[in-house]
């Protein structure tokens, strides 16, 4: 019970976090243009604490329930920003649960080997990650029409929308953000792992 009341409290903390990696919630008016970032700290993110503490617990399911409470609380956030007077559609929550039942599937199928979850599970988080997101963002309703309504107030100058090179793959967010996502997240979720060892 202590391990999971850890789990939640660093869960909750952990969100928290990635405010300040790649912006946790999609702001309309430059979710477009963040998608490699945020895919790569995101998915690094959910890997890195994920692992952490599925490995902390030995429990296949611990990376459910830690991307399960990441969710939660960042509806919750969706809310305060509904209470303001913002739409619906002006903040996305990021889809973190589907990357994270790869994980403890990987950490299953492999007779809790945690070297393959390092792995194995770090490069689908990578890969699946910025996929189950671009989806959770073509569902938004007109973004365009919702970032000139309703403009965050104090957009970051390196956040700047740029227009798009059509036709050209090196300029997908896709290609990019599953790319770099399932290169880095695999080395530094080993690191996350190791330090876990000392």
């Amino acid at each position: 019970t202590t391990h999971y009341l850890f789990i939640v409290v660093v869960a909750v903390n952990s969100t928290l976090l990635t405010i300040n990696a790649g912006d946790y919630i999609f702001y309309t008016d430059w979710m477009w243009t963040s998608f490699v970032v945020f895919s790569v700290s995101q998915s690094t993110m959910l890997a890195v604490g994920a692992i952490y503490y599925m490995l902390f617990t030995g429990v296949p399911g611990t990376a459910t329930y830690y991307a399960t409470i990441m969710t939660i609380y960042t509806w919750v956030a969706k809310g305060a920003w509904f209470a303001l007077g913002y739409p619906y559609d002006f903040i996305v929550v990021p889809v973190w649960i589907p990357s994270a039942m790869l994980l403890d599937l990987s950490y299953w199928a492999t007779r809790r080997n945690k070297h393959a979850a390092i792995l194995i599970g770090g490069s689908l988080v990578g890969l699946s990650f910025p996929l189950f997101n671009m989806v959770n963002l073509l569902l938004v309703r007109d973004p365009l029409e919702t970032a000139f309504k309703y403009p965050r107030p104090t957009p970051p100058a390196y956040m700047t929308p740029i227009e798009p090179q059509v036709g050209k793959f090196y300029n997908s967010p896709v290609a990019l953000g599953s790319g770099a996502g399932a290169v880095l997240t695999v080395p530094i979720a080993a690191l996350g792992a190791k330090l876990n060892t000392w």
